[in-house]
């Protein structure tokens, strides 16, 4: 039921985490209505920042002005509790399962400072895309999926496409 890496860490199996992230999936349609995404939690707390700095700015705002309208408080809303949990469980696991540490995980070949821009420029390109879709892959893919809906396949069929063509041009940044 566990892997091992070769530091003899045990981890859960893939199979098994698959399923119970599935199952939690259909815990969010049956509580909340809906799936599961955690673009919006980025966007409701940088509309609460802007909010914060500059209460004028957001309530003139046309973007901002939907999200602090009506005494609606963007961090109310349960995405960001989802995204809180899922940081406090990574927290815990690692403290529990004494793996938690600071370091930067990267190839031999390249540098901590050349995999951190790397991580950086990633997770700026998978931000800006999340917004141009108006959802992340937990959103568009996985939720998509859940319910049948062509779009949530196709989608998924994307990611994995594309995932597959960058990783064998940026292979040598690991391998």
């Amino acid at each position: 039921m566990e892997n091992k890496k070769k530091t003899g860490t045990t981890y859960l199996n893939p199979y098994l985490g698959g399923f119970l992230f599935g199952l939690v999936l259909l815990a969010t349609f049956i509580i909340t209505g809906r799936g599961m995404g955690a673009s919006g939690a980025v966007k409701s707390t940088v509309a609460e920042a802007v909010n914060t700095v500059a209460p004028s700015h957001a309530e003139q705002s046309a973007y901002y002005s939907k999200f602090v309208a009506d005494d609606a408080h963007p961090m109310n809303t349960w995405l960001v509790f989802e995204v809180l949990g899922m940081l406090a469980g990574a927290f815990l696991s690692g403290l529990v399962f004494n793996r938690l540490k600071f370091k930067v995980e990267h190839s031999p070949k390249i540098t901590s400072r050349r995999r951190l821009i790397f991580a950086l420029s990633g997770g700026a390109l998978f931000g800006i895309g999340s917004q141009l879709a108006k959802g992340c892959t937990s959103g568009a893919a996985l939720s998509g999926m859940a319910v049948l809906s062509l779009g949530g396949f196709i989608t998924m069929m994307a990611i994995f496409g594309t995932a597959f063509v960058f990783a064998w041009v940026f292979k040598k940044n690991w391998i």
